[in-house]
């Protein structure tokens, strides 16, 4: 049997291949579907199956075109109501790949059609691997409270996965593998580990949420202190469900002028700079919201942005127009009208005007603070990571949230913020700026920094 992970970081998103016999299945493919065929011809295996664990709300997944491509089958649980050709498959039912045998295990909880997927090797009486798409996660298990549109409360929905998990999962082998579909930074889950391949007994071991607990205990954790669903994921389920585009039928950003760019965003589209933070706070185009590509720009970006509203790109080059664009689909974020051909430097050349957002390093920043100088220090980490220890006085805006909490800060004192590393510091400077606020600082390095520094 062949078997690979692939692991996409910015989406802290896992999908596999699985191949035997001249035929392989797909199991949770990103929406760009390139390397799946080229993996499978690399190893002299012809497409057969596309298999989902469930409909995915934090990215657009690539089953339809992948089918297309390949003439697989595509199967999802049956509660899915997928609107296109597939198999809908229920607790017990099998996929043969080759001599390998999938065998499908229904696991709502996550999502009413969530399933996982056994993995019997040639010859194999026994299973040696499990697919849990977002039931369970190396440390963590998969949210409850992400499909209120369909019907179900969050509290209906932990009890479901309560059943899925000690009744159905934890009945496996203690041996068995775990391999989910996301890992640590994914929405989905609230403490995913940073590994993507457990096992069975090390999950009952050491999972907070396997441990021995009534029904109603757990369902009281696992709907405890849950952040809001990112404003995306309703649309990436039903683009998922209804199947999306292929890649190749969307525009290509087209190279806009200085003076077309300002005449776009005029006219309503919403700049979006994807150079890293320092680059941006040097200058950039007022109005712009930063979003690095070097984090994760995907899921913020899905997250900050309203999905109906034209993109104009601002970046250091047509590498990372073309990477931005790839990375916004891959979340449905698909209305990229155009970039500034030139960058930065097109628009300072043109005469148009240049914002800017200064650092603040850390050792400056504590002595402002000693001095007791009229500053607002804003940290924009979770409310976790804020609880674990903060600069003293920062106030808590969680970035998800950010927006709406620009109405607690004071526009008349000088704003600092501060994340974990810099990052999310950068987006929320920009998100700063397009509300008015004139004196707004960075702090690079953020509390990793200020700890480092031993304040």
């Amino acid at each position: 049997m062949y078997f690979k992970q692939f692991y996409l970081g910015c989406l802290a998103h896992a999908s596999y291949l699985i191949g035997d016999g001249g035929e392989a299945a797909v199991v949770d493919p990103q929406r760009d579907v390139d390397q799946y065929i080229e993996e499978a011809r690399a190893q002299g295996f012809a497409i057969r199956h596309v298999i989902e664990t469930h409909l995915h709300a934090d990215f657009v997944s690539g089953h339809l075109e992948l089918a297309r491509r390949t003439g697989a089958t595509i199967y999802f649980g049956h509660l899915a109501r997928a609107a296109f050709d597939h198999v809908p498959v229920r607790h017990g039912d099998e996929i043969q790949v080759g001599r390998v045998r999938l065998r499908v295990l229904e696991t709502p909880g996550h999502t009413p059609e969530s399933i996982s997927l056994l993995v019997f090797e040639p010859g194999a009486a026994e299973p040696s691997k499990v697919l849990t798409g977002d039931t369970l996660f190396v440390g963590d298990v998969g949210r409850p409270d992400l499909v209120g549109s369909k019907g179900y409360s969050a509290e209906e929905m932990a009890a479901m996965l309560y059943d899925s998990l000690h009744g159905t999962l934890l009945a496996l082998p203690d041996t068995v593998e775990v391999y989910p579909a996301h890992g640590a930074g994914s929405a989905c889950g609230r403490n995913i580990s940073s590994d993507t391949v457990s096992t069975i007994g090390r999950e009952r071991r050491t999972n907070y949420a396997l441990q021995p607990m009534s029904k109603a205990d757990f369902v009281r954790t696992a709907t405890a202190g849950l952040p809001p669903a990112p404003r995306y994921f309703p649309h990436d389920a039903e683009a998922n469900r209804l199947g999306a585009r292929a890649l190749g039928e969307l525009p290509a950003p087209q190279p806009l002028a200085p003076s077309a760019v300002a005449a776009r965003v005029n006219a309503g589209a919403l700049l979006l700079d994807v150079r890293d933070g320092a680059a941006f706070g040097r200058g950039h185009l007022p109005g712009s919201i930063n979003i690095g590509l070097a984090g994760q720009f995907a899921p913020w970006a899905g997250t900050l942005l309203d999905l109906g509203r034209p993109l104009i790109l601002v970046a250091d080059g047509e590498a990372e127009i073309r990477e931005a664009a790839m990375r916004l689909a891959r979340v449905g974020l698909e209305r990229v009208d155009g970039y500034l051909d030139g960058g930065v430097a097109a628009w300072a050349a043109a005469g148009l005007p240049i914002d800017r957002v200064e650092p603040i390093r850390v050792d400056e920043l504590r002595r402002t603070l000693e001095a007791g100088l009229p500053i607002q220090v804003v940290d924009v980490r979770r409310p976790g990571e804020y609880a674990g220890g903060h600069v003293p006085g920062a106030i808590n805006v969680p970035l998800e949230t950010f927006e709406a909490g620009v109405g607690r800060l004071d526009r008349g004192r000088r704003v600092v913020v501060v994340c974990e590393g810099g990052y999310r510091s950068a987006t929320a400077c920009s998100l700063l700026k397009r509300h008015g606020f004139e004196d707004v600082a960075d702090t690079p390095g953020g509390t990793r920094a200020w700890a480092v520094a031993g304040y």
